[in-house]
């Protein structure tokens, strides 16, 4: 059954390149016939002429002057309609397959994407899909033209002379030993490209996250060997599918010639022994020959690029498929009474629980705190309340509904997430908060209010562009985009990981001030400023220790208790 779904799914994809483009792909294969057709009519022409001038029949030459000219109108037209719709075909076809792609990607819960990292998608989106343009689209066309003209030709050559067919079929089996030997070869050196390409992109998007971290530690010789490396091997995957592309050519080329030179030979001799073969026809036959030759030396090898341009699509659709968050079925239409975490336990490793035996509830419209040492599972636990594993013991559930059973939109819904590093768009302010939807003015406004962007928004106004990946903002103001989303969404839950560790003591303070500020929200905050005016804001504060809570409750209750909080709070003072 699984089988049959990743067929399925993989044949989405190819299906993808044809959607809303099969008018394009119709006529582009229309016209490669056509001009197919006109090739093999030029080669009858040159037969028709050779044999006029040994006949000095001018009258027959006047005649097939004419069909010269018509012929090469005929194909001055079907070639520019050609080269109009040819490249419309492949542009449609690129740019639905990456949206298809990328649609598909954005189904995936936040878990499984972290999980498998950003190198796989970004070499697929690029480097894959270059291939799959050249290999499997364009070379489509090319094995229709060559096997086309492949065909026209033996019907030509037969009509002409049996006898001289035979020769030439029988001259063609060295060039096809050839071409076959190295056809396996070339898709499995694809496949390793593929797999090199990943490997690259991966080090260069932790070389350029790392780069504040590779200057600090002046690191930047130890960086470049690393990035030389992952280049090299690169590289050296290409070459060697050049090399084996060139030997191929090479003796596909010389076996070619034997082939060629042969068939002119033995119709030269046919000629001159008066066997019913005229000049023209041992020229036409050395013409035609090429359109025997090319498809055995070409065919083999575009076909199998075809096959591994077909692997790289189903490398992608497996990926895509592969840690798919399992689908709930009931939808909530908002949240009003709890969320209740009974008897959790999980870990990412099943012999090293994260969280063991944790019970906990967040009422709603109420501020939680969640404090700890680092690896107590503060964040693991705000992860499993947004879905993002099913794998876990006991249960988590939002208004007495678990959140296995809750379809994700839903929960993503509900549900907001701030993070230390928050994401910004190469684009202005407004877009930023309002990620692209349509809001109403006096709505953003209010967000920009309550997230305390305001006075920036007075200085710079909404059109200003906050740099790639917000280089232009300092770490507060991103934050405060981030709280600002979270207005703008109007979900009932907002869960907050470590957002204002990043930030220097007075606008971590200033941003926290704004997430308790939000009314009606429910706000679960995990932090690691102890800070007791913030502190003390808090309906409660949960102290997480080894993977349990071990105590809660309001500032002052938890000071006087004397215990885990208490050690915290005084080292942190």
């Amino acid at each position: 059954m699984k089988t049959k779904q990743n067929k399925k799914k993989n044949r989405e994809f190819i299906h993808q390149l044809y959607y809303k483009n099969r008018i394009n792909f119709i006529v582009t294969i229309i016209l490669t016939i056509a001009m197919s057709s006109l090739n093999l009519m030029i080669s009858w022409l040159i037969q028709q002429i050779m044999d006029c001038t040994a006949n000095q029949d001018m009258q027959a030459l006047v005649r097939s002057a004419w069909i010269v000219i018509i012929v090469v109108v005929i194909y001055t037209i079907a070639n520019v309609m050609y080269r109009a719709v040819y490249p419309r075909f492949l542009q449609r076809a690129m740019q639905q397959y990456r949206d298809y792609a990328f649609s598909r990607l954005t189904q995936k819960s936040l878990r499984s994407f972290s999980k498998e990292g950003t190198a796989l998608y970004v070499s697929a989106l690029t480097n894959d899909c270059t291939s799959i343009e050249n290999n499997y689209l364009a070379a489509t066309f090319t094995l229709i033209e060559l096997l086309f003209c492949f065909l026209g030709a033996l019907i030509m050559m037969l009509y002409y002379s049996p006898v001289m067919l035979v020769l030439a079929v029988a001259l063609s089996f060295l060039p096809v030993a050839v071409s076959m030997t190295a056809g396996n070869r070339l898709t499995e050196q694809e496949k390793e490209i593929s797999k090199k390409n990943e490997r690259f992109v991966s080090i260069v998007n932790e070389l350029l996250s790392g780069f504040p971290v590779i200057k600090s530690f002046r690191a930047e010789t130890q960086a470049s060997r690393l990035f030389s490396q992952r280049n090299e091997q690169a590289e050296e995957a290409k070459k060697n599918k050049r090399r084996t592309e060139q030997l191929i050519s090479l003796l596909a080329n010389d076996a070619g010639i034997i082939a060629q030179m042969g068939i002119f030979l033995a119709g030269a001799w046919l000629a001159i022994s008066g066997k019913g073969v005229t000049a023209g026809v041992v020229i036409v036959f050395v013409q035609l020959m090429n359109y025997i030759l090319n498809p055995i030396s070409q065919v083999p090898l575009l076909w199998s690029n075809r096959k591994a341009a077909i692997a790289l699509m189903e490398k992608l659709s497996d990926a895509l498929s592969e840690n798919v968050r399992e689908e709930g079925r009931e939808k909530l239409n908002g949240f009003s009474e709890k969320i209740e975490v009974k008897d959790l336990t999980y870990g990412y490793e099943p012999e090293s629980p994260v969280l063991k035996d944790l019970d906990v509830q967040f009422d709603a419209g109420k501020s939680y705190a969640i404090v700890g040492g680092s690896g107590s599972g503060k964040s693991t636990l705000l992860n499993l309340l947004m879905g993002s594993s099913s794998n876990y013991q006991g249960e988590i559930c939002i208004d007495g509904v678990s959140i296995k059973n809750i379809e994700s939109e839903s929960l993503y819904q509900l549900m907001t997430s701030v993070q230390q590093n928050v994401f910004v768009f190469n684009d202005t302010i407004r877009n930023n908060v309002t990620m692209f939807h349509e809001f109403p003015d006096k709505e953003v406004t209010l967000a920009l209010e309550r997230s305390g962007l305001s006075e920036f928004i007075e200085k710079r106004g909404e059109e200003f562009v906050c740099g790639e990946n917000g280089a232009n903002l300092s770490g507060g103001e991103r934050q405060r985009i981030s709280i600002a989303r979270a207005l703008l969404r109007k979900s009932p839950i907002l869960l907050v990981d470590e957002a204002t560790a990043a930030l220097d003591a007075a606008t971590a303070r200033a941003v926290s001030f704004s997430i308790l500020n939000l009314v009606g929200m429910t706000r679960i905050v995990v932090t690691h400023r102890l800070e007791e005016a913030i502190l003390r804001r808090y309906d409660k504060i949960l102290v997480m220790k080894n993977g349990t809570i071990c105590e809660q409750g309001n500032f002052d209750t938890l000071m006087q208790q004397k215990g885990q909080f208490y050690s915290l709070f005084q080292i942190a003072h």
